[in-house]
């Protein structure tokens, strides 16, 4: 199926986007609620959340954008293409990243919203570590490596179960808790929360996310140079 025009792709975008955040922060808020004390069952409770979400929204707005939801992503993406000619032009890069921004901080304000907390809210939890950065690279290498090693192998339809199931299951062996994903951590800026990230820890978070997708692009790069023909769909 075509990709739709500009503006419909950047409306799926900011709603993706929107709707991840949403998921994230309010099932982390939730998870708060109904486990009190008890932050490994809210991680379990926030992550299973988080995969069903994430699996749902990739098959609802991947034929409209491609279902990035995140700046990761689309930069990469328009790296890539730059040699081929395909992938984002720098146009559609400039816009995806505002409205992956945009929508973040959007899903963070109607997941504070809907649990009758205050709509706009700073996030006072202070997460940047030596481990929590290295846990941010990691995560963050390995979900470009899934998502361009499905490109690169025609298996582009398993996209949903995969990254859904890559991210659940970081989210558990990273230190981090796995945001891998700039908009996302920008995002959760917005929500003092149990998902919340202060913001003197967010440009850190970024960055190393930015270092980890450069990571996971390079080893994509070195096993699949260019995408295998006759590479089965499922």
């Amino acid at each position: 199926m075509p990709l739709l025009n500009p503006g419909r792709r950047l409306l799926a975008e900011f709603l993706g986007t929107a709707l991840l955040v949403c998921t994230v922060v309010g099932s982390g808020i939730a998870a708060q609620q109904l486990s009190p004390g008890n932050s490994g069952l809210q991680l379990l409770e926030n992550s299973t959340a988080t995969v069903l979400g994430l699996g749902v929204l990739i098959l609802i707005f991947a034929p409209a954008s491609g279902a990035h939801f995140n700046p990761a992503v689309s930069l990469a993406d328009w790296l890539t293409g730059r040699r081929t000619g395909t992938g984002l032009t720098t146009v559609d890069l400039a816009g995806y990243l505002i409205a992956q921004v945009l929508g973040a901080v959007a899903g963070s304000v109607l997941a504070n919203a809907m649990f009758d907390q205050p709509a706009i809210q700073i996030s006072t939890c202070h997460r940047v570590t030596t481990g929590h950065l290295i846990g941010e690279v990691v995560a963050t290498a390995g979900l470009i490596a899934v998502v361009f090693a499905l490109t690169r192998t025609a298996r582009a339809a398993l996209s949903a179960p995969a990254i859904a199931a890559y991210i659940g299951a970081a989210y558990w062996f990273t230190s981090s808790t796995s945001f891998a994903n700039p908009a996302v951590t920008i995002g959760r800026v917005f929500s003092d929360t149990f998902a919340g990230i202060a913001p003197s820890s967010a440009p850190a978070f970024v960055l190393a996310e930015l270092a980890g997708a450069a990571i996971g692009l390079t080893l994509i790069g070195i096993v699949y140079p260019a995408p295998l023909k006759g590479a089965l769909h499922e």
